[in-house]
């Protein structure tokens, strides 16, 4: 490994330690959903703001942008917010370590996308694995403690939104810079999650003071530094490895919702959580879904 695949595996590990304390401070915020998703969306847009604004670079690249490319923007952040509403819905639902594992499943989902939309003919590893995956999630759905059916359902969209933000977000990162890419993304979740929390009938003032703390810390630590250092990534690894490298956010999240909430995982879940780890490893060790979800057929609208 050289210099730079080094740094790069670095930020990386930098980066799922971000983004494992999503789970826990979305517990802590005890807030709607709907509100904690909206509230982390819209502190990250502002936070980049000023950076992305402020710079003539980014304005020039922003300006140079096509209606398609606009298009493109427009979905990645659909995706970003289906993704976060569904995830964070399923917190209110299942155990921190059961929703963790089954939102990083995207690598499976790209994968997936790779055969029946590209066409791709990928090894019977992959197929392997995938079974694999598709077992552990059977385990976890049978039972054991803080499981719950509809939160693993709604952990296992946000992993497939995820895996479509991915997607898009790989073809415009080789020709955006990291701030010129996330600020429209995010923003554009952010505008869509405060138009489907006030559609609910929920209000994001009057909330308690640890909700908008815990959402800003959202923004800060998992999304401004997190989620960027994947988004940066994108155009050095590709989608598939990136989705990949957040195979390492269960890990993380069980072991802080443990020492922070007293959650301890149960048995169905840690060996259903495993067998889904392993099938994603199995099923990308040659590369071949990450090739194929990274080509050319794969540069999103």
């Amino acid at each position: 490994m050289n210099a730079r695949s080094a740094g790069v595996h670095a930020l990386l590990g930098a980066g799922i330690a971000a983004i494992s304390f999503g789970a826990i401070f979305t517990r802590l915020a005890e807030a709607q959903p709907a509100v904690v998703a909206a509230l982390r969306m819209a502190f990250s847009a502002l936070l980049l703001a000023a950076p992305a604004l402020g710079s003539r670079r980014i304005r020039g690249e922003l300006r140079g942008l096509s209606r398609r490319d606009w298009g493109a923007l427009a979905l990645a952040g659909g995706f970003l917010a289906l993704h976060f509403i569904l995830w964070i819905s399923s917190l209110s639902r299942t155990g921190v370590a059961a929703s963790v594992v089954l939102v990083t499943t995207s690598p499976l989902w790209i994968g997936v996308y790779s055969v029946v939309v590209l066409r791709v003919r990928l090894p019977a590893v992959f197929w392997g694995g995938l079974s694999l995956a598709i077992a552990g999630g059977a385990v976890i759905g049978g039972g054991g403690a803080h499981a719950d059916a509809a939160g693993n359902l709604l952990a296992t969209g946000g992993a497939i939104a995820v895996a479509g933000y991915f997607l898009v977000g790989a073809s415009l990162r080789r020709r955006l810079s990291i701030v010129a890419y996330v600020f429209p993304v995010y923003s554009i979740a952010a505008i869509l999650l405060v138009a489907g929390t006030i559609a609910s009938g929920a209000s994001l003032a009057g909330q308690a003071p640890r909700t908008y703390l815990y959402g800003f810390l959202m923004a800060l630590v998992c999304q401004a530094a997190g989620h960027s250092i994947f988004n940066w990534a994108l155009r050095r690894l590709g989608a598939a490895d990136v989705a990949v490298a957040t195979l390492g956010e269960p890990v993380g999240a069980s072991i802080l919702a443990f020492a922070v909430l007293g959650e301890t995982p149960g048995k169905a879940v840690v060996a259903g959580g495993a067998l889904i780890l392993a099938g994603i490893v199995i099923a990308l060790s040659r590369g071949h879904a990450a090739d194929a979800a990274d080509g050319d057929g794969a540069s999103g609208p």
